[in-house]
């Protein structure tokens, strides 16, 4: 799924490039859309009683980005496994790669603990692909 973003100016440093962290916020906008585009959203998580918060993060920096760029935020989900999934990214402005990376999400319950991602969850992600 591709999730456009236009960078503002609150998201550069005093160079004018992109500052390292804000990717991080940029995959988290791309992820919502992501489960917007499957007629979902955070919410639906809630009401299963179930929380998914990033257990990992990475990010490979390749090329800068600067106020103004028009980013086009590719997201997947690259692995399911029964109490956790990972998600990949590809950050491009136009031709140019500007960022990979990808984010772990454990599944919690309402007390913290871990549990099973729910099957309805589950079911709405499209079939996973190799990559």
């Amino acid at each position: 799924m591709k999730h456009e973003l236009r960078v503002i100016f609150g998201d550069t440093d005093q160079m004018g490039v992109v500052y390292y962290a804000n990717y991080l916020r940029f995959f988290e906008s791309a992820r919502a859309d992501y489960w917007r585009s499957l007629g979902r959203s955070y919410k639906d998580l809630v009401a299963w009683g179930v929380a998914i918060p990033v257990v990992e993060a990475h990010c490979d920096y390749k090329l800068p980005a600067y106020y103004e760029d028009l980013l086009v935020i590719d997201v997947d989900v690259y692995e399911i496994r029964a109490a956790s999934l990972r998600f990949s990214y590809r950050v491009t402005r136009g031709a140019d790669l500007l960022a990979t990376g990808h984010t772990r999400h454990a599944a919690i319950g309402a007390d913290g603990r871990p549990v099973r991602l729910p099957p309805q969850l589950v079911a709405c992600i499209p079939p996973l692909v190799s990559r």
